[in-house]
């Protein structure tokens, strides 16, 4: 039993390794998101990142990833999360996440779109299709600043003759 366990944490830890930073940061932004929800009650740790899309033009850097979590045995205030185990048979839901950052020094969130639920639940056509077209308008945040003129935006005054 232990080995599973320990070959699934070398994998986590694997995978960790090759994500990007702003990668990881999408990762830990998903579990705050998907731990602040008020129907979970448990710890869920990060079982595995599939189809991470990492795209970059002149207004940022496009990040879309799927998480797969894993249900813990410790709730979710539990103040060592770290020696939590897994639990015999976890509930493993799975979170969509895309996000558009600025090309910032710390680059800022400028749109994101997270989905969580069962991993059988994002498979519905209709959850996939508002998914893809979500992720479409976060990938186009900040694109069309310059043709986009709204009421207010530039503010013209008359100077008094001279």
């Amino acid at each position: 039993m232990r080995f599973p366990l320990a070959l699934c944490l070398g994998l986590v830890a694997l995978a960790a390794a090759g994500q990007s930073p702003l990668q990881r940061r999408v990762v830990k932004e998903v579990l705050e998101y998907f731990h602040g929800r008020s129907n979970v009650h448990f710890f869920f740790k990060e079982q595995a990142v599939e189809g991470a899309v990492e795209r970059e033009d002149p207004s940022g850097t496009f990040v879309q990833l799927r998480v797969g979590l894993v249900q813990t045995a410790c709730g979710k205030r539990a103040p060592r999360r770290q020696n939590c185990r897994t639990l015999e048979n976890p509930r493993k839901p799975t979170c969509l996440a895309c996000y558009k950052f600025d090309n910032g020094d710390v680059p800022k969130v400028l749109d994101k779109y997270q989905n969580c639920g069962p991993s059988h639940h994002l498979a519905v056509k209709e959850i996939k299709r508002r998914d893809e077209a979500e992720c479409r308008a976060v990938e186009e945040a900040g694109k069309s600043v310059d043709a986009l003129y709204l009421p207010g935006m530039f503010a013209f005054s008359k100077g008094l003759p001279a």
